[in-house]
């Protein structure tokens, strides 16, 4: 009995030591490893050094971020109104019923990104915004249908999921922050339905704003030829790490004419990981309109060297309306954050967990106050 007892303790020993180095170096293996918003990720290590990290090449960049580029495909059924003589029987007796046909459908295509390994694929709102069926198509081949996770409209964001089977090939999340000017970058995607392509450019410029292609914008610029197909594939750098989700050119005939603009990874990463966690993004507000200050409107205001933005309207029962703030203040720094532009506030108040209690600064009649502002939740906005 001893000697049965022994063995027994020494099989559980094993079983939990092994259960544990599985769980430490490979959890996706586990059964529900991506289950409550936990999914695996891969992030390159950035340089502990300033200086750029040596490339690899751009024929390897390109082979090792390939496999994680998928197609997308899109099909929306298109929902003919029905006049009310339809309901009529004698009408359908001679005419027929139009409900009896096959309804019509349109088809769009783009691109995604394997982002876990258990099948999490980042793209553009655009791209499956009014999808009723998703099909995606990997680079080795392999198709299958797709899922909305969520979509977030103001970063022109989405998660789907697909259920293909396997340790699928996820890319590498790079460091946009280190991104300069002139960096060759690789972009990934399928320009046109033709099939997976690969363009090189250099960044062109960065923290692109206000060009009107979504509510919060920072854009890495790029010359690499993005055409339409590519929204939602992959901007990588010299190492084969994602640096960007292509997502817009400049066009005045709908090709590519080196203007390509793509979301860089970091926001991508922080928006996708709350759509998987919970299915949307939620983001600060506190309810107030602003105007960036022009030259001119900071002398009318006596402000001097002060900067901030400009409040313009307060929106009744919001945040701002509760705690006092008035059209015509300057909002000069919210949670100790200086707001110098339209951006920087935008960014600062959205970045903010509804319910906090923050102290805003600001500048009414030539002095400075301060009131404690209780951020709220900001709305979802309305679809078009």
């Amino acid at each position: 009995m001893r000697k049965h007892w022994l063995l027994f303790t020494q099989a559980v020993t094993i079983a939990l030591a092994l259960l544990f180095i599985v769980q430490t170096l490979k959890p996706e293996l586990l059964p529900g490893a991506a289950r409550n918003g936990v999914v695996t990720l891969h992030e390159s290590v950035p340089p502990t050094t300033p200086d750029k990290p040596v490339s690899m090449g751009v024929s390897v960049a390109a082979q090792k971020a390939m496999p994680s580029v998928v197609n997308i495909f899109t099909s929306t059924v298109i929902k003919t109104p029905l006049h009310p003589f339809m309901d009529d029987p004698r009408f359908r007796f001679f005419f027929g019923d139009p409900r009896d046909t096959e309804p019509q459908s349109s088809s769009s295509l783009g691109s995604g990104v394997i982002v876990s390994p258990d099948g999490y694929i980042l793209t553009n709102h655009h791209v499956v915004e009014a999808a009723d069926q998703i099909e995606v198509a990997l680079a080795d081949g392999r198709k299958s249908k797709a899922q909305v996770v969520g979509s977030d409209p103001e970063t022109d964001l989405a998660v789907i999921k697909t259920e293909l089977p396997g340790n699928l090939p996820a890319i590498t999340f790079g460091h946009p922050e280190q991104a300069q000017v002139g960096d060759i970058v690789v972009a990934i995607g399928n320009p046109f339905g033709v099939g997976q392509t690969v363009t090189m450019g250099i960044i062109s410029a960065l923290k692109r704003n206000h060009l009107g292609l979504s509510t919060f914008e920072d854009f890495i610029q790029t010359d690499a030829a993005i055409n339409p197909g590519n929204s939602g594939g992959a901007l990588v750098d010299v190492s084969g790490n994602l640096i960007g989700i292509n997502s817009a050119i400049y066009s005045q005939n709908g090709g590519s004419l080196g203007i390509g603009f793509a979301i860089p990874a970091s926001i991508a990463k922080k928006t996708m990981e709350q759509i998987i966690q919970s299915g949307s993004v939620t983001r600060g507000w506190i309810g107030a309109g602003v105007q960036e200050l022009s030259p001119e409107l900071a002398e009318s205001f006596k402000l001097g060297g002060t900067k901030g933005v400009l409040i313009t309207d307060v929106i009744r029962n919001s945040p701002a309306d509760h705690a006092g703030i008035e059209a015509g203040d300057i909002l000069i720094a919210i949670d100790d954050m200086a707001t110098d532009d339209w951006n920087a506030m935008l960014e600062t108040v959205t970045g903010l967990p509804p319910g906090k209690i923050v102290t805003a600064r600001l500048m009414r009649n030539g002095a400075e106050i301060s009131l404690p502002v209780k951020i709220g939740k900001r709305p979802r906005p309305r679809a078009q």
